[in-house]
């Protein structure tokens, strides 16, 4: 799907998708060039396709402003933002890995599972990038209350040196001034990965809360939640909140089906967000009594329904993510050196297409192309 076209100082061709899926945000690969020439710059587009071609390039140039305050070694860098007739792109920079999900993917396919201490050691990562964020100023210095609200596996970047970056803040909560507000029952992030208290606060509004979706308590603990079950997954291999041995008599009657969520999901955002509200500390408990004892302290605390039980800040979780790193009887911390051994080790096994038993359907590249699959745009990889 090779296509060009120019905006503000650049030339771009968007090569070929990168993340193609109702679920998640559509990523395509493209590369860019100064139009007066330059070297050829490797970039990540994410279009915006709203139904108002001004409230597309609002929402993209909101992002950019936002990723001002976002400078972080663990947050992927915005570079900018596009318009091409009616799309606007978000431009992100691309750095050689894969997403998380992607990963993990791989790793049930060949019957492995993720390292507790590379479970660990993505989370601590990931949690530093959260902190920073939580803690992020405007232009002016004001706090922004920023909550990210998508954490999740595809939007978490495991880089080919071992180094973990948060991306994607396209449906971040702020106080930005000028943002737009979201549409009245519309829920913003992924309902996968989403805390109780946003659900709580359309069931039970306060009395003062404006958005219902929007609870006025919101805070940075929600992106803990959201973190601690990506860290349950990455242990479990699987799903948290997908029990097969679980039926809930009143599952129909929790949350109402008239709230939409921001795209699809695999599973309709009632039964999501049902699972959500039922996920207390007994069935935290119980679903991580595999884990060794700092682990499933570390989960059960992250995933706690009250957010005042929870840790205090992504900060906190960090603190204590590292310590188990660090735990006695280890000769060295796992860091970034250990988890890139750990990922190649994996893509290696997978990439042998007579053990794969099924291929990676959300991020290209990853992994060989089945032999009746036809590569796209051979071309691509030109820089």
């Amino acid at each position: 799907m090779p296509k060009d076209f120019e905006a503000g100082d650049y030339r771009y061709r968007i090569q070929h998708p990168l993340v193609s899926h109702p679920d998640y945000d559509t990523l395509l690969l493209a590369s860019r060039q100064r139009t007066r020439g330059g070297p050829l710059q490797r970039v990540v587009l994410k279009p915006l396709r709203l139904e108002h071609g001004r409230e597309a390039r609002t929402r993209a140039m909101e992002e950019v402003r936002l990723s001002k305050s976002l400078r972080h070694r663990n947050i992927a860098p915005v570079l900018g933002s596009a318009v091409d007739d009616e799309v606007a792109y978000v431009v992100m920079e691309w750095g050689r890995g894969r997403f998380l999900l992607s990963l993990m993917d791989a790793a049930i396919s060949v019957n492995r599972k993720l390292s507790p201490d590379f479970a660990a050691y993505v989370a601590a990562e990931v949690a530093d990038a959260l902190d920073h964020a939580h803690r992020a100023v405007d232009e002016e210095g004001r706090l922004l209350h920023l909550v990210h609200r998508a954490v999740g596996p595809l939007r978490i970047r495991v880089g080919d040196n071992g180094h973990v970056q948060l991306t994607n803040f396209g449906a971040a909560y702020s106080e930005l001034l000028g943002r737009l507000r979201t549409p009245p029952g519309l829920l913003r992030g992924d309902p996968a990965y989403i805390a109780p208290e946003i659900l709580l606060g359309f069931l039970e509004p306060a009395a003062s809360q404006g958005d219902p979706l929007t609870p006025r308590r919101l805070d940075g603990r929600a992106d803990v939640f959201s973190l601690g079950l990506v860290l349950l997954e990455m242990l479990l291999a699987r799903y948290p909140l997908d029990p097969p041995d679980t039926v809930w008599p009143d599952v129909e009657k929790r949350f109402p089906p008239e709230v939409r969520g921001e795209r699809s999901s695999l599973l309709p955002l009632e039964t999501l967000a049902n699972r959500v509200l039922h996920f207390g500390p007994e069935e935290a408990r119980r679903t991580a009594e595999e884990l060794p004892e700092p682990m499933r302290r570390i989960v059960t605390k992250s995933l706690h329904p009250e957010p005042d039980e929870r840790y205090e800040t992504a900060g906190r979780m960090r603190d204590e993510l590292r310590a188990f790193l660090a735990r006695p009887g280890k000769q060295r911390p796992f860091g970034a050196r250990e988890a890139k051994a750990e990922a190649h080790v994996i893509l290696e096994q997978a990439s042998d297409l007579e053990k794969l038993g099924a291929y990676p359907v959300v991020e290209r590249g990853i992994l060989p192309l089945p032999p009746d699959m036809p590569l796209v745009n051979a071309d691509a990889s030109e820089d």
